[in-house]
């Protein structure tokens, strides 16, 4: 498996403390299944880190990594506050892709009120970056009006879900959108989103199985996150699974459990 969202740079946000913490959530991730990791963390207001300190931090954890015999490999990225993006000039914005692609993971607010989060977004994929949004399943403003991620969608974003949400580790709303996101056919990969060994850990594959989601899992941790690190502007299709809708059918999907979320609210 591919974990394309992770904290695993110790020391530079609200992952792990130390080399050793982050060693720990290396061996952790190995032990789940996971053979390559997207290193992202924060880059916002409160953890203003630049391309340069990543690079460093990786560099550091790398040789750790090495020299305690964890064949894990770990590829730079970022996660980037949506509400930062601005404060960010181009060659920096290009120097923080996952994997050092062009593909980057954003995360949106999780303020309960936000206006012009899609014109955000799409300034980015406009001025040549594709994006990918981190845990668009615990933003207020999607769960409030789900049809603005499904017009995102449409112009080319993807999502990528936390694992934990799937089974209700944020919450029964959040694991109730991601239900209905999954439905629709708005999800393109699940993350574990790990910030340490224990608590927020990096289990993937027991989740997407408890969620019934075990037919998606090559796609969703491998082919998609594959896809992406590769440099690929298009993914593969998603597998057909038994009993699968035709297109009128998934079309309505899409668009049904949407509408019953918008209602909800």
């Amino acid at each position: 498996m591919i974990d394309l969202h992770c904290h695993l740079l110790p020391g530079i946000d609200d992952g792990p403390v130390t080399l050793d913490d982050a060693l720990a959530l290396a061996r952790a991730a190995m032990g789940c299944g996971t053979r390559t990791i997207v290193a992202t963390p924060h880059v916002s207001s409160r953890y203003p880190n630049n391309a340069v300190h990543i690079a460093e931090a990786m560099q550091e954890l790398s040789e750790h990594l090495q020299q305690n015999a964890v064949p894990l490999e770990v590829v730079p990225g970022a996660e980037i506050a949506l509400s930062h993006v601005l404060d960010l000039d181009a060659s920096e914005l290009a120097r923080l892709g996952l994997g050092g692609g062009d593909w980057l993971l954003v995360e949106p607010p999780f303020s309960e009120a936000v206006s012009g989060l899609d014109d955000l977004v799409l300034e980015l994929v406009h001025a040549g970056h594709p994006v990918v949004l981190a845990h668009p399943e615990r933003c207020p403003s999607f769960q409030r009006e789900p049809r603005m991620l499904d017009a995102l969608v449409d112009q080319g974003v993807l999502t990528s879900l936390t694992a934990g949400s799937l089974v209700g580790r944020f919450g029964s709303r959040v694991r109730r959108f991601s239900s209905q996101l999954i439905e629709a056919g708005l999800v393109h990969n699940v993350a574990s989103d790990a910030h340490g060994a224990g608590g927020r850990g990096p289990s993937i594959a027991r989740e997407l199985d408890q969620a019934g989601l075990t037919p998606m899992r090559e796609w969703l941790t491998a082919s998609v996150p594959g896809a992406i690190l590769a440099g690929e502007r298009s993914i593969p299709a998603p597998p057909e699974l038994s009993g699968g809708a035709d297109r009128a059918q998934r079309q309505w999907w899409r668009r049904g459990p949407l509408r019953r979320a918008s209602l909800s609210r």
